[in-house]
């Protein structure tokens, strides 16, 4: 194991405990859910640079670091929804967008095409992450909350339907249909 698959392991480990201290919810316990779901969400870009930067680049980390990205996202989102601190339809476009995403990327892999992520990609990561950070906190007014969640769902919806523009551009240009195997004329 190198260490930016331990980085990765170590986001995850961290999500339940995150997600424990959120349904606690206690002042104390905001406070560490805040700052331990910051830690988790920064490791994000320090596990892709230690990858890239020792050249330890392994399918392990390709397929655990999003995917860890995904878990913290979404286990954060369903303990605010237990506590009445986000709308379920919030969540549940979020966490549609993510899994969506994540299948047409799987897809595309079977068919050799790599999607990178994108810079729009990137700003809806981040737009999440402040908004559910800025949440757990509970310092503000809920028209700061409420503008953060409607930035990161506009952004997530955007960024995902910019993927599966661009996937379908790739994964069907030029393409024959597939052949009928049911029999039917």
């Amino acid at each position: 194991m190198n260490p930016a698959l331990l980085v990765t392991a170590a986001r995850i480990a961290l999500i339940p405990v995150v997600m424990a201290l959120i349904l606690m919810d206690g002042s104390i316990d905001r406070w560490a859910a805040f700052w331990l779901y910051v830690i988790a969400a920064g490791t994000d870009s320090l596990d892709g640079w230690l990858a890239r930067s020792r050249g330890q680049v392994t399918v392990a980390g390709a397929f655990l670091d999003p995917l860890a990205d995904k878990l913290l996202v979404t286990g954060a989102l369903l303990c605010l929804v237990e506590v009445s601190q986000v709308s379920a339809w919030i969540a549940m476009v979020i966490i549609t967008r993510e899994f969506a995403v994540t299948g047409l990327r799987l897809v595309a892999i079977s068919e050799n095409l790599v999607i990178p992520a994108s810079r729009f990609g990137k700003a809806k990561t981040v737009s999440q992450n402040v908004a559910i950070a800025w949440v757990i906190l509970q310092v503000g007014q809920q028209w700061q909350y409420d503008a953060l969640l409607w930035l990161a769902v506009v952004l997530t919806v955007l960024s995902g339907a910019y993927y599966f523009i661009m996937a379908r551009r790739r994964l069907f240009e030029n393409r024959q249909p597939a052949p009928d195997v049911t029999g039917d004329p």
